[in-house]
């Protein structure tokens, strides 16, 4: 189904002069910590299907693949299917119905008071943290949950100030910045983590990096052709070189070796990328948005030379969830003893150990769940699916026609649901969709980009 691209090689030789347009001069090599740096690379609106070692028909990623090459490549990753209640999962590593991110808005809502981030459980273990991209749809500042350095953009998908009579404006650190015209906001990111990194070199760091690429709208990169005809493609090659740019800074401070990076899509692609995004020739299952199957599914690599081998296909199956608790574990970090956390830590088999793998997922949004186990997946409706052809099929498996196999599948994930009882936690206080409060906001959403 999914298949290796031999284009991977070509990485290797890409960015040999990127460190000059790295936003920092590399010092010398790093005193190297006693503890692993971490490195979360989120990229929005990337399915499976948009990235080469999955088996893209339609886009190369050479150095995404290379990462994968030299490390694990995940086939069956999931989150929440759309940014916001996928970043809260994450970052909190509990289900929608606890914290209430159901939706867009109420993803918002979240306090520091109530909910505990990832970065502030680090920041107990020594590291020191960092959040430099995208923010929204998580409330206030990063700051507010932990994060020592931030750099944070407005909306969504801010690539450039189109307008030059209404600039975009950032957020560094608490102090406003305005994006200029001649500005890229992917590569001001870039830039600053770059200089967090080189800052910190000597010390153990967290860095979260939620990407702009490719959430819409679309616009040409300023690797783009004029009158380029297909700019989405041209999104996934810059997106491709940031990581190929950021390896490259790792390699120059001698951080690789004591780096574990995670790249990873934050939902499935957006609809207007699906016509290209086939595998194999066929189409996926499921958008951005959708609670079928590639709504949640993502591509997710791990890679950590000398500790992580090279060349793995793992199959197991990761809820999004799983993230805090497995940061926590290879961090050494003591996890929050009052919260109930929904992730099981997988920190041991990137090392290639046994560990505890998980038998099922748990994806909700707005007003809809399932769980999902290998090769079935039950609804909150009731209604179970064949996952066997999965991620092409996922065929409504009627009364009628359940043996004995699939009744046992569906009593399994009935019992996985009563024990996890989402309706009696928080519920969507919106129109069900996930999105907005409302659908008129829907509406006006769309026209502002801001999903």
């Amino acid at each position: 189904m999914i298949r290796n691209l031999s284009i991977v090689l070509l990485s290797m030789v890409v960015f040999s002069c990127a460190a000059q347009n790295s936003g920092a001069l590399i010092p010398k090599a790093s005193k190297k910590s006693a503890k692993p740096n971490i490195i979360f690379i989120f990229a929005d609106d990337l399915g499976i299907a948009n990235i080469g070692c999955y088996g893209s028909d339609n886009f190369k990623t050479p150095n995404i693949d290379l990462l994968a090459k030299n490390g694990i490549r995940f086939n069956n990753a999931y989150t929440a299917p759309l940014c916001g209640p996928s970043r809260a999962l994450i970052m909190t590593g509990r289900y929608a119905f606890r914290t209430g991110a159901m939706n867009q808005d109420q993803t918002t809502l979240m306090q520091p008071a109530n909910e505990i981030m990832i970065p502030k459980v680090l920041k107990e273990a020594g590291y020191i943290t960092t959040s430099a991209g995208k923010w929204g749809q998580l409330p206030g500042q990063p700051s507010d949950f932990g994060y020592d350095d931030y750099l944070r953009f407005r909306g969504s998908g801010i690539y450039t100030s189109k307008n030059p009579d209404k600039l975009e404006h950032y957020t560094i650190n608490g102090q406003d910045k305005v994006l200029g015209v001649n500005e890229y906001m992917p590569d001001i990111m870039h830039n600053h983590l770059v200089d967090f990194i080189a800052a910190n070199k000597d010390k153990p760091f967290f860095a979260y990096y939620p990407m702009v690429h490719v959430h819409g709208e679309i616009i040409a990169t300023p690797d783009s052709k004029p009158n380029s005809k297909d700019l989405f493609n041209d999104n996934i090659l810059y997106m491709d070189k940031l990581v190929g740019k950021l390896m490259h800074v790792l390699d120059s401070l001698q951080l690789r070796d004591n780096t574990l990076v995670f790249f990873m899509g934050d939902n499935g692609t957006s609809a207007e990328a699906i016509p290209k995004s086939t595998i194999n020739g066929k189409q996926l299952s499921g958008k951005k948005g959708s609670m079928k199957e590639c709504g949640s599914l993502v591509p997710m690599i791990a890679n950590w030379p000398g500790k992580i081998k090279p060349n793995q296909i793992s199959i197991q199956l990761i809820d999004g969830s799983d993230f805090f608790t497995t940061f926590a574990e290879i961090a050494g970090a003591k996890l929050p003893e009052s919260t109930i956390l929904d992730g099981i830590s997988f920190a041991p088999q990137l090392l290639g150990k046994k560990g505890n793998p998980r038998d099922w997922i748990f994806m909700e949004l707005g007003n809809d769940w399932y769980v999902r186990e290998a090769q079935w997946k039950l609804n909150r409706a009731g209604e179970l699916f064949d996952m066997h052809n999965a991620p092409f099929e996922e065929p409504l498996v009627t009364a009628d026609k359940q043996d004995a196999a699939a009744i046992a599948a569906k009593n399994r994930l009935q019992a996985v649901l009563d024990k996890l009882d989402p309706a009696s936690g928080k519920m969507d206080d919106g129109d069900g969709s996930g999105r907005h409060k409302n659908k008129e906001k829907n509406k006006k959403a769309k026209k502002a980009k801001d999903e």
